[in-house]
């Protein structure tokens, strides 16, 4: 955001210049200033007061004459003398420092900082001066630094991420001075962590920890009795690399004696995180201390498994911190004594995002429209909504359905190239889909399959006479049945006879020019856009990209738009017999962006020269005219920066009538009081009255329900909810899993991590009361820090933040779910968006302790997922007690443990319980098609019953 200090000293700077080199200068000034501040950035702040005695996960180092003490603590670094005492706070930024660690010759101090923008190694003075960024990576990002014994050398662990945000580490050394560094060890794959360096004293070895168990993927709830972590050493004069110790309990936090005679490090007794002692000449182990906390090894521990702990220069003592104190063991009679510390500090802590939201309203704005698509003449547009087909006359602004049946949903809209035709897909969660085509006027039309299936994605060939589309399989949704032989079938439109099979794979089948090609997407390795020929089935892939989500080929063949990180481009259209690498900043061929703001459902107008694409409710076009010309306008912009918003307005559905529950025992939201004989008087919307029979007054008309011996409770709300609402973009009519959250007394979800389309689409089909569950909200599909095609989202700027939250915000999100996003700057960037935006940002907590607690100082609404240590004490009670970030801590994903989930598999019989039984797939379809009072629930011992108003119509089977 500018300021009118930053404008005036930009404007003095380039007045101040030689009249050559005003704007270049004037342009570095701005970049300066547009960069973003981990230090200071924007929001509403308050001091939190800290006042300890005890910390949590502190890191320790001794300096080289044992006289001081280095640890951090809450994101600051504190020296005090071996005695202990009232610490002297080296670092004092919003900016999360940690993992000191004292230079051989004593008089600098290496540390983790983010105060550049994501975590990097810095060196300081012993008092905190002259602090200097070392490593200065934006993506590939450093922790665990260690000093090389001649005090030139730094250590540290890099982190390296693909397609799963937490990654694997390396081993890589930098010089004091800076540079890019060498690398020492090599990741094996993508998802095993490795760090903890440390030099051998001798300067020839490093040490460091690696999760050593079997495959290639990171697995949660790992056998830390039969071993996770190895400790292992690289020899820097060979390159070779040797395992050092593992086995039972694992080994990690590798410390070597100052003599280079022993080694210290951690294992698992049991389950007990404890101490030893290695013999490097020997091989002797000695037990010296098992009151440490818990370990990481089962969780990702980016930042150290344990945190670090040193020896004294004389050999003979560890230091260490456990407990919430720091601990002096001397190692040849065990006996260990506490160093007592004072910290007194202050924490700068923006003010957490919150943003109130007006449930009760009596129409609501339909805004994801789902499969836009505009007639190839650009006078409607269709698109499907609220689990039916919408047509839209884009002159006129007037909005009919396509159809007029009520017994199943309608999706997949899409046009004939005469545009007199429109092909769809049905759904009906007991006889499965069908595929038809039927009149774009009149809507009628014929059935082109014969058998049930989950059909998507239909498409018509030039002529008309082909429709080709792709039969899915079921899923935890959709019944398991008339799955078999998924892929890209054909059928004739006019004599339909069975479909034929053309490809076992592909989505997105489409037409280009000719009648007898078929061109499919593919996501993996990477997204790829490929041709099939019908009559041979022969399948060739034209071209691949890292990022595409969608690809469409122009009517005439001469184009190709794709959809990128969430943006339209177009490029001319080729083959030349082998693939085709294209993205945004391809080079090969030009490639024009369309998309200001985010696009997805991708159209061509039937004479190729306009593009069309959606956002929400906001439809977009752009004109090619002139675009790829000779002499074409090196100035022209062909970006479209704004959309007609084609969406509508749909009544709430809510039940009428009064309704009076009577008898029940009554749970109410007033402390512990308990209504033993009670009516809870409803509209169907509010409840009008809870109270005693004696106190409540009964209208007349009301509908009386006689519940005695049984229990109403206020509904719960889930906060952290997961599950699919759709399955390939296909909403059931009844999804098991709502009417099993419902009948288990959940009213309300919030799902911060869901398919955008789906989730958002079932949101507002359980508004309008076209299905039945809790209400539904979301955060729709992630902002990702790592590498996945639609998933991704990269941050760089404030705006990039915005763009990333608008795009959600448009089609009904509230909030957003910051996924892991490397750097500080990305996160700080997402809440401040949030705060312009008016949404909540709930993130990932990711099982990273540190960065859990700078999510609580940026002012995240949550921290999601439980944090990873076993125990917290007074630093962290007063930081977080200070704050309004809440804490969703999902216990059944416990990071850093066995998770709680398992704990049911283990004790009950989870498949017998009888609510979830009873709402199992197979019996899901034969439950009340209604609108719910979201607020009621009524339980006996045996089953809970969501109450149903008298018009509610059910499905017998």
């Amino acid at each position: 955001m500018k300021t009118p200090l930053y404008s005036a000293l930009a404007l003095a700077i380039s007045l101040a210049l030689p009249l050559a080199q005003p704007n270049a200068y004037a342009e570095e000034a701005a970049k300066e200033e547009q960069k973003w501040q981990v230090d200071s950035p924007q929001g509403e702040f308050l001091d939190a007061k800290i006042s300890v005695n005890q910390g949590t996960w502190m890191n320790v180092d001794i300096s080289p004459d044992g006289q001081t003490l280095v640890f951090d603590l809450l994101g600051d670094i504190y020296t005090m003398p071996i005695s202990g005492g009232k610490a002297t706070q080296l670092t004092s930024d919003i900016g999360w420092q940690m993992q000191p660690r004292f230079s051989p010759d004593g008089q600098h101090i290496a540390f983790t900082s983010d105060q550049g923008g994501g975590d990097n190694i810095w060196v300081m003075k012993v008092d905190g001066s002259e602090q200097t960024q070392v490593t200065k990576e934006s993506f590939r990002l450093l922790n665990s630094p260690a000093w090389s014994p001649d005090g030139d050398f730094i250590v540290a662990r890099k982190h390296f991420t693909a397609s799963r945000s937490l990654g694997a580490g390396e081993v890589w050394m930098y010089h004091k001075a800076g540079g890019s560094g060498v690398q020492l060890t090599e990741r094996p794959n993508d998802q095993k962590d490795l760090g903890e360096p440390a030099f051998s004293p001798d300067g020839r070895y490093v040490y460091f920890s690696q999760d050593d168990t079997p495959g290639k993927t990171f697995h949660y709830s790992k056998d830390s009795v039969q071993g996770i972590y190895k400790i292992k050493r690289y020899d820097r004069e060979t390159g070779e690399i040797e395992t050092i110790l593992s086995g039972t309990g694992g080994a990690i936090r590798p410390t070597p004696s100052p003599d280079g005679k022993t080694l210290a490090y951690i294992k698992r007794d049991d389950f007990q995180s404890t101490l030893y002692l290695y013999d490097l000449e020997s091989g002797k182990e000695t037990k010296l201390y098992d009151k440490l906390e818990r370990d990481m090894q089962e969780t990702w521990a980016i930042h150290g498994v344990y945190p670090t702990m040193a020896w004294t220069p004389d050999n003979d003592s560890l230091v260490f911190w456990a407990g919430g104190k720091i601990h002096k063991l001397d190692v040849d009679n065990g006996e260990s004594e506490e160093i007592a510390f004072e910290v007194e500090t202050t924490k700068s802590i923006q003010k957490a995002l919150r943003f109130t939201q007006n449930l009760d309203t009596d129409e609501f704005d339909v805004k994801m429209l789902r499969n836009v698509q505009v007639s190839p003449d650009g006078e409607t547009a269709i698109f499907e909504a609220m689990g039916h087909i919408y047509k839209r006359d884009l002159e006129s602004g007037k909005i009919k359905r396509l159809t007029k049946q009520d017994d199943h949903f309608e999706f997949f809209p899409t046009f004939s190239r005469d545009g007199k035709q429109i092909a769809y897909v049905t759904w009906d969660d007991e006889k499965q889909g069908s595929v038809r085509v039927v009149s774009a006027r009149s809507g009628r039309g014929d059935t082109l399959t014969t058998e049930p299936g989950k059909y998507v994605e239909p498409a018509f060939s030039p002529d008309g006479e082909t429709l080709v589309f792709r039969k899915s399989s079921g899923s935890s949704l959709l019944a398991p049945e008339w799955s078999l032989k998924p892929g890209i079938y054909a059928v004739n439109v006019d004599k339909p006879k069975k479909p034929e099979l053309i490809t076992e794979h592909g989505y997105q089948p489409q037409f280009g020019k000719d009648n007898d090609r078929v061109y499919v997407m593919s996501p993996w390795p990477k997204p790829t856009f490929s041709v099939v020929e019908l009559e041979s089935k022969k399948i060739r892939k034209l071209y691949e990209s890292e990022h595409a989500t969608e690809f469409r080929i122009s009517p005439d063949g001469q184009y190709l738009a794709f959809a990128e990180r969430f943006k339209v481009y177009v490029t001319p259209f080729v083959e030349r017999g082998k693939t085709i690498s294209i993205g945004p900043k391809d080079s090969q061929f030009p490639v024009e962006q369309l998309s200001v703001r985010a696009g997805e459902n991708i159209s061509w107008s039937g004479s190729s020269d306009r593009l069309y694409w959606s956002l929400g409710p906001e439809l977009y076009h752009a004109s090619l005219d002139g675009m790829f010309n000779i002499k074409g306008d090196a100035d022209a912009d062909f970006k479209v920066k704004s959309g007609e918003n084609i969406g509508f307005k749909k009544a709430m559905a809510e039940p009428k009538g009064m309704i009076a529950l009577v008898g029940a025992k009554v749970i109410t939201m007033k402390g512990e009081q308990v209504i033993e004989n009670g009516v809870v008087l409803t509209d169907g919307k509010h409840i009008k009255a809870v109270g005693a029979q004696a106190d409540v007054q009964i209208p007349e008309g009301a509908k009386i329900i006689d519940v005695a011996g049984k229990t109403i409770m206020p509904g719960i709300i889930d906060a952290h909810a997961h599950g699919g609402q759709g399955s390939d973009e296909i909403i059931p009519e009844q999804n098991w899993k709502n009417l099993a959250g419902l009948s288990l007394g959940v009213t309300t979800i919030h799902d911060p991590s869901n398919d955008t389309t789906e989730i958002f689409a079932a949101s507002e089909m359980q508004k309008a009361g076209e299905i039945v569950g809790p209400r539904i909200f979301s955060t729709g599909t992630i902002l990702y820090g790592a590498n996945m095609p639609g998933y991704t989202s990269h941050v760089d700027s404030l705006d990039d933040a915005k763009f990333h939250l608008e795009r959600l915000q448009k089609v009904g999100a509230f909030s957003v779910k910051s996924y892991n996003q490397p750097r500080r700057d990305q996160r700080q960037q997402v809440v401040e968006a949030g705060r312009e935006l008016g949404m909540m940002v709930v993130p990932e907590g990711g099982s990273l302790l540190q960065h859990n607690l700078t999510m609580v100082i940026d002012g995240h609404t949550t921290i999601e997922h439980s944090i990873p240590a076993a125990n917290i004490y007074d630093d962290i009670r007063q930081l977080w007690s200070q704050s309004d970030v809440a804490y969703t801590p999902t216990l059944g994903v416990a990071y850093g443990g066995i998770w709680g989930e398992n704990y049911w598999y283990d004790k009950t019989e989870v498949w017998n319980h009888p609510r979830l039984s009873k709402f199992s797939l197979k019996t899901s379809y034969c439950h009340a098609l209604c609108v719910v009072p979201r607020r009621l629930i009524i339980t006996t011992t045996t089953s809970i019953t969501p109450v149903l108003p008298a018009s509610c119509k059910t499905k017998v089977c």
